[in-house]
């Protein structure tokens, strides 16, 4: 028996959840090097000492991909790393991406018993450590699975559609996704800094997934080179698992709008990650970014943009000899109803964005050369909930002012891209632009064609898309078998 098979419940309940360990903020924002360093082989163990394993793990319940959680921090106390992994992996095909961008907070984490007197273990942490140590392996090759000779088209390369594809592979179905981008990531390569997921990370966990036998083919834009009708009847494929996410913008509809220095995030965060304009002119993707940028909105998509505009500012100033850049949240309600991770919160207002809470946008302010010079605001009061939960925001007559930007970013969510449903007998939509979709199953109204992530939820989490991408693909192979 073992050290740690000797510790009371009581004995556990007493370690001090561990933290992760940080670049300092002064350091960080002077480049796009990754903020959090993961844990050390010391500090996991004993993070892995506080879990109670318990009889009833409610950890699991709030895993969207059903993570075998207490199995895989079991083996990581025994020092047991290829154990652990193989357990994460048996439910999660992209673990070193969800173990750094999960909201586990509101996850697996909040549903911890321990959390309820000490902090939850840190299972997110855990999952990033294991996930890391298996990437640093030299992973070898993958068993065969017995085709059953059906083919599966999923289009779009994010979370969803990876996931689906990941899992139906490993059923023995032949996957092609399709990507418009350049590179498959979705989501994960143009949306999320480098920062925060290294797309290193990301191009290693897609090798694993297309050592499983799933095809990727960049440059596929279906709805032009194919149309859904296409895909099933000229192409031959048996199903398709539309996750093409929510890449469409909203934006303010307020005058100065079209201004130049107006960005949507998709279009900053685009341009920045995905096109590496950071790296410019090593990379041919020059980014305009003034001295002081106002960020509106306040959801995690707000946060990276306002981080991404901070280190750039930060790069020009260092390259330029001027002045360093002023960074502004401007969000309608208060901190209380802020809908980013409060991490993210937190790694922002310790790199010195400001925030400026109970502020409305009224109007764009521009010079007579089309530039933005400042934004006119309406100061806000928080009135009853609204249909979202949160309290609606009132404006307070006669509190109009005018803020001093050069540069706004409109971080205020996003559509599906109606684009995959040209020419095509479509799936029923909402009048949000999303698919209509079982939320147990995946499946639409258009026969033999499934649906998940942000297509049909609009804008969400990276874990409820791949849960999405999981269920679909069982209903799938469950299709299949019925047919049989």
């Amino acid at each position: 028996m073992s050290k740690s098979d000797e510790l009371t419940a009581r004995e556990r309940m007493m370690i001090e959840r561990q933290p992760m360990r940080l670049k300092k903020p002064d350091e960080r924002i002077r480049d796009f090097f990754e903020v959090a360093l993961g844990y050390d082989e010391e500090e996991a163990k004993k993070e892995a000492e506080r879990c109670l394993n318990c009889k009833k793990p409610t950890c699991k319940e709030g895993c969207p991909v059903g993570v075998p959680i207490p199995e895989f921090i079991m083996a990581i106390r025994k020092g047991d790393l290829k154990e652990a992994a193989r357990i994460i992996k048996s439910t999660n095909n992209l673990p070193a991406i969800c173990g750094r961008v999960c909201p586990q907070e509101t996850q697996c984490e909040l549903t911890c018993i321990l959390g309820k007197k000490k902090g939850s273990v840190a299972i997110g942490r855990l999952e990033r450590y294991v996930a890391d140590w298996e990437l640093s392996q030299n992973n070898g090759a993958i068993k065969d699975t017995q085709k059953t000779g059906y083919r599966i088209a999923v289009v779009g390369s994010g979370p969803a559609g990876l996931t689906c594809a990941a899992d139906c592979a490993k059923r023995g179905h032949t996957v092609v996704i399709f990507e418009a981008l350049h590179v498959a990531g979705g989501v994960l390569v143009y949306g999320i800094p480098e920062f925060r997921l290294p797309k290193q990370i990301v191009r290693k966990e897609i090798e694993y997934i297309e050592r499983l036998g799933v095809e990727i083919r960049t440059n596929y834009v279906i709805g032009k080179i194919y149309s859904l009708d296409e895909l099933l009847k000229k192409e031959g494929f048996d199903a398709v698992f539309l996750g093409t996410g929510a890449g469409l913008p909203l934006f303010l509809r307020i005058p100065g709008e079209n201004l130049n220095g107006v960005y949507s995030a998709n279009e900053f965060l685009t341009r920045v990650n995905l096109m590496k304009g950071y790296l410019f002119p090593e990379w041919d993707t020059p980014v305009k970014i003034g001295r002081k940028i106002a960020v509106v909105g306040a959801g995690n998509v707000a946060m990276d943009a306002a981080r991404c505009a901070l280190r750039l500012g930060m790069i020009k100033s260092r390259r330029d000899n001027c002045p360093p850049p002023e960074v502004h949240i401007v969000y309608r309600r208060s901190k209380a109803e802020m809908p980013a991770r409060a991490e993210e919160v937190e790694n922002a207002y310790e790199e010195g964005v400001r925030f400026n809470f109970l502020v409305n946008p009224l109007e764009i302010l521009g010079n007579d050369k089309g530039w933005v010079t400042g934004m006119r605001c309406i100061r806000m009061e928080l009135g009853e909930p609204d249909a979202s939960g949160r309290r609606r925001p009132v404006a307070i007559e006669g509190s109009e002012f005018a803020i001093d930007v050069d540069t706004v970013i409109v971080a205020l969510g996003t559509r599906p891209n109606p684009i995959v449903f040209s020419n095509s007998d479509e799936p029923v939509r909402t009048k949000w632009g999303t698919v209509e979709a079982d939320e147990e199953t995946g499946k639409t109204s258009r026969d033999r064609v499934w649906a998940g992530g942000d297509i049909v939820t609009g804008a969400a989490t990276v874990i409820s898309a791949m849960g999405a991408g999981k269920r679909a693909a069982r209903e799938i192979h469950t299709a299949f078998i019925e047919k049989q």
